[in-house]
């Protein structure tokens, strides 16, 4: 008898979808106050996940998800770096 094994599932906070945690990006407040891409999901802090789309982080900054499931206030410095991070991820 096999066990069925339970996929996490993460809802995006730009767009509202619930995915898979593989389908999505990490982005992780650290303990220093640092707020970071977390590629492979398993770093320490407090997590919000995005989908693979710039649209996604777009809606995040205008509807403040990012903000909200951090739970700190977001420079926007931080969310300029976050962008260059996306665009690179999409050309890669």
């Amino acid at each position: 008898m096999s066990t069925v094994r339970k996929i996490p599932m993460r809802k995006c906070v730009g767009c509202g979808e619930m995915k898979s945690k593989k389908e999505l990006l990490r982005v992780l407040k650290t303990t220093d106050e640092e707020i970071v891409l977390d590629t492979t999901g398993r770093k320490n802090g407090r997590g919000a996940y995005l989908c693979f789309d710039k649209n996604c982080l777009e809606k995040a900054m205008k509807n403040k998800g990012l903000e909200r499931s951090l739970k700190t206030a977001i420079p926007k410095e931080v969310y300029e770096s976050l962008t260059k991070e996306f665009e690179k991820l999409e050309h890669a």
